[in-house]
């Protein structure tokens, strides 16, 4: 085992997927994004700008001030959103990033699809199971790729975790720990008045916000789907009257293996993913949020182990990962397909905490 140990953090920030030699790239995939929230303004965009595979040709929001300041800041072309729907400038992308309210992506990416682009959407994917299944089949009918924004799945930290799983370090594994929280109205500068506090618009709030990141980390870490959810949510503070302000969930995967998680957007700041095997724990510890670094720890008969790593830029790894499979012609791993067991997911979190009683993935709303 201390063999496959060491063989699989060797080259630690390896990218396994890279087949194209980003140095000889001269025609990176051109992007538009639609949705230009702190995220996208901090984050996507300039992750885009340090990929060798994309660049940012194109940018549309509703709050029009932020159109034209992003446009004159990055120099790419800003349009309203009613344009790019039109596809007025079409031409000028060749693929579209969604970073809207999850109660939006569908409109952008049916856009997006007939106009013949492949799309990057934000996860979740939209506010309910049954959106987001009409965005899949817009893709699918319009035969266009769409992956979805699960940055965690091409962070190294988290492909060198199912590495290790994948070549027995941990032994079987027993079970799986996931935390998920923040002070979201903190991190947010206080303002009350935002989309995710707005069930309408977001389809829940913890959960949909946060509980999505433990969901699908470990379905791609564990390569299983779960075949169970029980969950529980509560809010205690005004300002999460309409919406989910914490919760705990369990998911119940083939061979007996549970995920014990637990989310809040009014929490201490935390982030921890721990997979509990016969041999072994791996620990990723920060381990979500994009603004902190990755921590990564094997533990083994008594031993805590530490890996010293270079940090990469989460983001400008998705979208490095978007650009390179579309120029090289591969399928995404992250494909609607893969989100929809997460959107069944999210449903199956919510009907069990209003009902009390676990439910089959099959059967969730």
């Amino acid at each position: 085992m201390e063999a496959a140990f060491a063989e699989y953090l060797d080259e630690f920030t390896r990218r396994d997927w890279e087949t194209l030699d980003p140095a000889a790239v001269t025609d990176p995939v051109r992007v538009a994004v639609v949705g230009l929230g702190w995220f996208a303004r901090e984050w996507a965009l300039p992750g885009i700008a340090r990929s060798a595979y994309t660049e940012a040709t194109v940018v549309t929001d509703v709050d029009a001030a932020a159109v034209e300041a992003v446009a004159a800041e990055r120099d790419v072309t800003g349009v309203t959103p009613d344009e790019f729907r039109a596809g007025a400038v079409a031409d000028a992308y060749d693929a579209v990033y969604v970073a809207t309210p999850n109660a939006t992506h569908l409109e952008y990416v049916e856009a997006a699809a007939d106009q013949g682009k492949a799309v990057l959407c934000e996860k979740p994917l939209e506010a309910t199971p049954e959106r987001a299944r009409r965005l899949v089949a817009a893709c699918r009918d319009a035969d266009v790729p769409l992956m979805v924004g699960y940055r965690m799945q091409t962070d190294p930290a988290v492909r060198r975790l199912r590495d290790l799983i994948d070549a027995g370090v941990a032994g079987d594994v027993v079970g799986v720990h996931a935390t998920m929280t923040q002070t979201m109205l903190g991190e947010l500068g206080g303002d009350h008045d935002q989309w995710r506090l707005d069930p309408d618009r977001s389809g829940g709030c913890a959960v949909m916000d946060l509980g999505v990141y433990p969901i699908n980390t470990t379905r791609f870490a564990l390569r299983e789907d779960p075949v169970r959810v029980s969950g529980r949510t509560r809010s205690e503070h005004a300002a999460f009257a309409d919406v989910d302000e914490h919760a705990t969930f369990r998911l119940e995967f083939p061979g007996g293996v549970d995920a014990q998680c637990s989310v809040s957007q009014n929490a201490q700041h935390a982030s921890r993913l721990e997979v509990t095997g016969t041999d072994a724990r791996l620990i990723l510890d920060p381990a979500f949020y994009e603004r902190e670094d990755r921590g990564f720890a094997v533990v083994r008969d008594g031993t805590r182990v530490d890996v010293e790593f270079d940090q990469v830029h989460q983001i400008e790894a998705e979208f490095a990962y978007f650009g390179h499979q579309l120029l090289a012609g591969e399928p995404f791993h992250a494909d609607g397909e893969h989100a929809l067991t997460d959107s069944r997911a999210l449903a199956a979190v919510y009907e069990s905490a209003e009902t009390g009683e676990p439910v089959a993935l099959g059967d969730a709303a």
